[in-house]
């Protein structure tokens, strides 16, 4: 399996006197990019199975949100000028004749998650949806279909994980997850879905700066708008108390001016209809997070095809061994995890294995972790099904 196991006495992260994190929400424009690419290669997965009854040989993992144009008031609003989603790719067209539709794909897969997703966005009017999919690479698709029972890595690339989360970290994530619920928008329609969230723990005390998008329609006047304000860190504060016991200061909306008449007012709730852009792999990391303080990788995840991409796959692997190794061995402060592939070898055999571990050597743990990553290792080739049938979803 090519593994190094290492053991370290360092300092875990939850206990060094800083940390930063970040989570750029389910609206916010890279966010939405990173979640298009990730949707059309799942719809691209699905279509090929059902049509052909095997997944074709794809890498859909670049788009680009080009934000529109607004003007938003108190109690309306109108987007002038539409957003456009760019999905940018291979994929195989054309199978034994048959042609793959993969702007018609793109354009229902897209539409009906934003749908869901976005309570303000009219998708209908607002957003032109537009593909740039070519088929890939002769060698690239020859690797890719010389797959047995053992697919062939792709690209030469690395997946990472950590764990457990810090105090912050399940702040950072929870604090834009539950405010993002479903429950909320119909209680508080006001809110948008671009939240972004960034914590700083000094110490023992969490600094969370929030920017969330408030759609106009729904806020009459300034003292709506702070009434809104007040909405969020009171829930935010809630939630934060919730999974942290540390102390927890919020402030929302910073760069509000209310003498100057400056509010951060959306008609569609995601600054993407006009003051932002987004692109794939410039947002949260595989886990959710942006995270400066622990190991990351710069792959765009999103898009990648689940059956032999190691920039997907084996985030998604390493993430499953350091669970598995909390969970069998809950005294463990920290566990890193690092796999690397090289391109047209099994994706079972990485080049190697790094799996870090916060304590002192032991020959037993030395066993447990070994038999872990032994076990990840043989499941990993049908690891895409689980992808498919979204039970791991990076979303």
């Amino acid at each position: 399996m090519n593994l190094e196991i290492t053991f370290q006495n360092n300092i875990p992260t939850s206990k060094i006197p800083v940390e930063f994190v970040e989570r750029k929400g389910k609206g916010h424009p890279d966010t939405l990019s990173d979640r298009a690419s990730e949707e059309l290669s799942i719809a691209l997965c699905q279509f090929y199975l059902e049509n052909f009854g095997r997944i074709y040989h794809h890498n859909v993992d670049k788009c680009v949100l080009v934000g529109g144009q607004s003007k938003a008031w108190f109690g309306g609003g109108e987007i002038t000028e539409p957003i456009q989603l760019i999905l940018v790719g291979r994929a195989i067209s054309k199978i034994d004749g048959k042609e793959v539709p993969i702007q018609k794909i793109a354009n229902d897969t897209t539409r009906e998650w934003m749908d869901k997703e976005l309570h303000a966005f009219d998708t209908k009017r607002d957003l032109i949806i537009s593909t740039m999919i070519r088929p890939g690479s002769i060698d690239l698709v020859k690797n890719y279909d010389l797959e047995d029972d053992i697919p062939l890595a792709n690209d030469t690339s690395f997946g990472v994980w950590y764990g457990p989360n810090t105090q912050i970290e399940n702040v950072v994530l929870n604090v834009e997850k539950e405010l993002n619920l479903i429950d909320i928008k119909k209680k508080h329609p006001q809110i948008g879905e671009d939240i972004k969230v960034m914590g700083v723990r000094r110490r023992d005390t969490i600094n969370l700066t929030i920017a969330c998008a408030i759609v106009s329609k729904h806020v009459e006047d300034e003292a709506e708008y702070k009434e809104t304000k007040d909405v969020i860190h009171d829930v935010a504060q809630r939630i934060a108390n919730k999974y942290s016991t540390l102390d927890v200061n919020i402030k929302v909306n910073t760069a509000d001016n209310f003498a100057k008449k400056l509010y951060y007012l959306t008609v569609s709730g995601t600054s993407a209809e006009h003051g932002d852009d987004g692109q794939v792999g410039r947002g949260n990391r595989a886990n959710g997070l942006i995270t400066p303080f622990r190991p990351m990788t710069l792959e765009a995840t999103a898009g990648k095809n689940p059956i032999s991409h190691t920039g997907k796959i084996y985030n998604i692997c390493a993430s499953r061994i350091v669970s598995r190794i909390l969970k069998e061995n809950s005294d463990l402060e920290q566990v890193n995890c690092y796999i690397v592939s090289e391109i047209g070898k099994p994706i079972n055999e990485p080049q190697a294995i790094n799996v870090e571990l916060n304590t002192g050597r032991n020959a037993k743990l030395q066993k447990d972790v070994e038999s872990v990553v032994e076990a990840e290792m043989i499941e990993l080739p049908t690891l895409w099904k689980q992808i498919v049938r979204r039970e791991h979803s990076l979303f």
